[in-house]
């Protein structure tokens, strides 16, 4: 399902899209961008992934992420299925008084390594791997100590 021009007939509307949206509206729509990032990363999905199974292009996709555009009921329901997860899912954490959470780079680089692992195929390079982090785990706890 398109719903594009939704999207760009919400954002072009007067008092609609992020700079004019009162500061709770907008904080809404980071959070959820910011869920829809760290469910995506956790599936190992790539930005052009998500934005293949929900029919919006890249640029879109990346838009709702950041909470530059804000996401139909429409949209919000597609992505839900496509994420795994009901569309509750994407308000959890976000209350009155509610701080928008970082994520934080070293959390980004985690994901992405899980990500890259799940996708070396042979076993015996995955277990290399693994053997690599545990050996460089134990150098570093040994170093602290």
């Amino acid at each position: 399902m398109k719903y594009e021009s939704e999207d760009a007939e919400a954002s072009s509307l007067p008092g609609r899209g992020p700079e004019r949206l009162s500061g709770s509206a907008a904080l809404a729509d980071r959070h959820v961008g910011n869920r829809i990032l760290e469910r995506r990363m956790t599936l190992g999905l790539s930005l052009q992934q998500l934005a293949a199974l929900i029919g919006v292009t890249y640029q879109q996709a990346h838009k709702y992420e950041r909470g530059m555009n804000r996401i139909t009921a429409g949209r919000l329901y597609d992505i839900s299925h496509a994420l795994g997860v009901p569309v509750s899912w994407f308000f959890e954490g976000l209350g009155g008084d509610a701080k928008l959470p970082e994520v934080s780079p070293r959390l980004r680089m985690s994901l992405e390594l899980a990500r890259n692992f799940a996708a070396i195929s042979n076993e015996k390079h995955q277990e290399a791997l693994s053997q690599m982090a545990r050996a460089l785990a134990g150098q570093r706890q040994t170093e602290a100590e």
